[in-house]
């Protein structure tokens, strides 16, 4: 049967709008939700005499709801379809962004970190599954780095959005509120982007694929890959903060990360495509170690910029290309494998933290977790380099 030609100005543009909405769920549960506590941090620490273990508890929170989130994504028992799904987590993680502003205990806070966690990794894997679906039905997987750039896109505009309203005396709760805010736009734009409409029914794989070596080298691959990189995602602006050379940079260096995550992902895919996505999981690895042992070893100007490239270059890269590879090698339903590969992110994401900032107050430096985590990477590039490459 002929393929019917697209109409001139209505279907063309149509997988564009698409991978557009997708950049928008992700900057706004993502980049905003997830992330904007990072350059939020330094403010909450000096007002609230938090220390670094107590901060970094709270992005552990975060992380364990996003590990929860991708594992109950994985499951056939959730109702309604993936839109509705995709929706209603944005929704979740605009209000629980914006109520981190009323919060005064730290029970509080954890609670609304964990539920944000549980939202954006929703968003995520719905987002995902639903976008690279429908970009791969009209032939045009090549936008999928349309949609994964929303990541570094959220994390630029907060940073923006946060060193604004420090310039003009906001503390932290109004920080917090214009985030969510800023996020609740977002849902309008998304429910318009990305259509309601009649999904095929898809079956989940009614078990994962066969666990082997390879396979397990890679799952340990994936988490020390999120061990290795929170430490530095979460701290960086922290770390900035408390260099007596580098902290005229403190406004703009989450900027720096979020641009240079935005078209981590296009890169990452092209560099997976040319030598493979183990060898390009590998390298990401490698310049992310680089990244993260800069962070601590050169506090500059000129370092701390590096250290920043090198963390948003890297991290959301290879997660989206990992991503988008979970999707081609899916059968059915992408969710289940879409949300393994989440998920063992999530479990390095949760020690990351809570680690660092203990031993940052044990300490007084974050110079040995950073460390540590240059040696997780180092580590996870190996493994990932093990054996056939082609599984990956």
């Amino acid at each position: 049967m002929p393929t019917p030609c697209p109409v001139p100005g209505f279907e063309t543009p149509r997988p564009l709008a698409l991978a557009i909405g997708g950049l928008v769920a992700l900057a706004s549960a993502v980049g905003i939700g997830r992330f904007v506590y990072t350059p939020i941090l330094p403010l909450m620490v000096e007002d609230l005499g938090m220390t670094q273990g107590a901060a970094g508890l709270l992005a552990s929170a975060n992380f364990a709801g996003y590990l929860a989130g991708a594992l109950l994504a994985a499951t056939p028992i959730l109702p309604g379809s993936r839109r509705r799904r995709l929706i209603i987590a944005l929704i979740v993680s605009s209000l629980t962004t914006a109520a981190m502003a009323f919060a005064s205990s730290t029970v509080t806070f954890l609670i609304l970190r964990f539920v944000g966690g549980v939202a954006s990794a929703f968003v995520l894997v719905f987002a995902s599954a639903l976008v690279l679906d429908r970009l791969s039905a009209a032939g045009r997987p090549d936008l999928a780095a349309v949609h994964f750039a929303g990541v570094g896109t959220g994390m630029a505009l907060s940073a923006v959005l946060v060193s604004s309203l420090v310039t003009w005396g906001n503390g932290w709760r109004s920080l917090w509120l214009a985030s969510g805010f800023t996020s609740v736009l977002a849902v309008g734009i998304v429910a318009t982007l990305i259509e309601d409409r009649v999904e095929p029914v898809t079956v989940m794989t009614s078990r994962p694929p066969r666990a082997n070596a390879r396979r397990t080298a890679l799952v340990v691959a994936y988490g020390l890959f999120g061990f290795g990189y929170i430490i530095t995602a979460t701290f960086l602006v922290a770390i900035v903060r408390g260099s007596d050379q580098a902290r005229a940079f403190e406004p703009v260096v989450w900027l720096v990360v979020g641009l240079a995550a935005a078209p981590s992902v296009a890169l990452w895919t092209l560099v997976g495509e040319k030598i493979g996505s183990a060898r390009a999981f590998a390298c990401a690895c490698m310049v992310e170690a680089l990244g993260v042992a800069v962070s601590v070893l050169w506090l500059t100007p000129p370092g701390v910029i590096l250290a920043a490239a090198l963390l948003g270059g890297t991290f959301m890269g290879i997660t989206g290309l990992g991503l988008i590879r979970a999707r081609r090698l899916s059968q059915g339903d992408p969710r289940r494998t879409l949300a393994v590969r989440t998920a063992a992110f999530g479990l390095g994401q949760i020690v990351g933290p809570t680690f660092a900032g203990v031993i940052d107050d044990a300490t007084g430096s974050f110079l040995m977790p950073s460390l540590t985590a240059v040696s997780a990477l180092l580590v996870a590039a190996f493994l990932a380099t093990v054996g056939p490459t082609q599984t990956s």
